[in-house]
């Protein structure tokens, strides 16, 4: 378990990034006259590397250098952390470029020239802020045991404790799990815990999605293959299933997985061994398997084999859904539109009562992933909560309708602007690369939809 952290006067530590020699040695030694520590740094090379998460003080940037410049400085930091104070230094021209920073979550910009003491002032508020984020941290962490699994699965409500409850008693064990819950609940989420906090998490996580393997090489996919055990075999290929050897294997949607290739499945569970296609030979697996789904596995053996789901259910954990724990969407919601800041580098609109409201009277049919398209949306200004209406005050049907036509309007739009560009794409989204492409597949986007009306 990590050490609590020690928060102390002397412990604290400014970061102060410019150009200028000699205002960077000027600048230097009046905070340290007041008692702080400064670390000065001629370039922001360094800077993405500090242990900003936990670090007691503030990073104090110019905005205009040569390389990675003050803006620049903002989003790195604040990528990885959006609590952290970043003050910049501006010239009288660059006053309009500091106000925009402030926009994207700069704590506060002094304009040259400035006296010593004004500096001083606005790094004293900023590392009292500070403080007060990291203590709250600290007091999270022992509240939670420090697993940091409260931050994965937020909420209050006693069926999400119960359920992070279950996944922790699991931590020492290599018990095969089914997990259930509706489209959206976050069942990827719960499976990801169960590896991270087990004595496996130092081995691959492999997830597959059953709904999303072709049948004609699903059995390929799992077990892989012997160079020429088929037409295209050019070489040998390990399958998802032995590249997990020492981990777990996810295996999502599973009731979407061929009828045939169930007992195939259900003989490397109970024998944790596997035969690539074209070979005899019997390869041992070391595995943990996950199985997750959003079905009555047990309603239809015609379509879901009775032995493979008996073999699957020796532990089952439940997610709740969104509506059966209302309690927690406020909460739920906060966190992701901080998320989202850090994301979009916007500032968080205010949450009014009747917003909140809403949020609480709807039922949420994509749950959790639901919630997070619409704290999104509410971030970037494209959704008020009035009536489920988007702020443009456009839009019909319903909400997860509307999310998607928003949704797909601006990767449409934004694939225009790049001229097709994936890459381009995905930057000015603030996405994964991965991100974008099943955002584009479940919405039946390609690059060359560069206008979608």
């Amino acid at each position: 378990m990590k050490e609590p952290l020690q928060l102390r006067q002397e412990d604290r530590i400014v970061h102060l990034v410019d150009d200028d020699s000699e205002l960077r040695r000027a600048l230097t030694q009046s905070l340290e006259i007041e008692g702080l520590t400064v670390v000065a740094h001629a370039d922001a090379s360094k800077i993405g590397d500090l242990p900003l998460r936990d670090l007691y003080g503030v990073i104090v940037s110019d905005i205009r250098m040569p390389g990675i410049d003050g803006r620049d400085v903002l989003k790195n930091v604040l990528a990885i952390d959006p609590t952290m104070p970043v003050i910049l230094i501006t010239g009288h021209g660059d006053v309009q470029m500091a106000v925009e920073a402030m926009r994207a979550g700069a704590y506060d910009f002094i304009e040259k020239p400035f006296p010593a003491n004004r500096l001083f002032s606005v790094v004293e508020r900023a590392i009292e802020k500070r403080r007060l984020v990291l203590e709250n941290r600290v007091l999270r962490n022992a509240l939670e045991g420090a697993n940091g699994l409260s931050t994965r699965l937020v909420g209050r409500n006693p069926a999400i404790q119960h359920l992070r409850a279950q996944i922790m008693a699991l931590s020492d064990t290599d018990a095969d799990v089914l997990i259930t819950g509706e489209t959206g609940s976050g069942k990827e989420v719960v499976a990801r815990a169960l590896h991270d906090f087990s004595t496996r998490s130092k081995g691959n996580f492999v997830a597959i999605n059953c709904a999303a393997v072709p049948a004609e090489i699903f059995e390929s996919e799992l077990f892989g293959h012997e160079a020429g055990a088929f037409t295209g075999a050019q070489k040998t290929r390990v399958g998802k299933l032995e590249h997990a050897n020492g981990g777990t294997v996810f295996l999502d949607e599973i009731e979407s997985m061929p009828i045939d290739l169930q007992a195939k499945l259900l003989r490397a569970i109970e024998g944790r061994s596997i035969e690539r296609l074209g070979s005899n030979r019997s390869v041992a697996l070391n595995v943990r398997f996950v199985a997750a789904t959003k079905t009555n596995l047990a309603a239809d053996p015609t379509r879901f084999r009775s032995d493979l789901y008996y073999r699957l259910n020796v532990i089952t954990l439940t997610i709740p859904a969104l509506r059966e724990r209302k309690d927690d969407i406020p909460l739920l919601f906060f966190q992701m539109a901080r998320e989202a800041r850090a994301r979009y580098r916007r500032e968080i609109p205010e949450v009014t009562p009747s917003l909140e409201a809403g949020l609480i009277a709807h039922d949420w049919p994509g749950n959790v992933r639901e919630l997070r398209n619409v704290a999104d949306r509410f971030v970037l200004g494209m959704w008020t909560g009035a009536d489920d209406q988007p702020a443009n005050g456009q839009g019909s049907g319903s909400l997860t309708d509307r999310l998607e036509t928003f949704e797909r309007t601006v990767i449409a739009s934004e694939l225009s602007r790049n001229d097709g560009s994936m890459k381009l794409t995905y930057e000015a989204l603030g996405i994964s690369r991965k991100g974008l492409y099943d955002k584009m597949r479940r919405l039946g986007l390609s690059a060359d939809d560069g206008d979608v009306g």
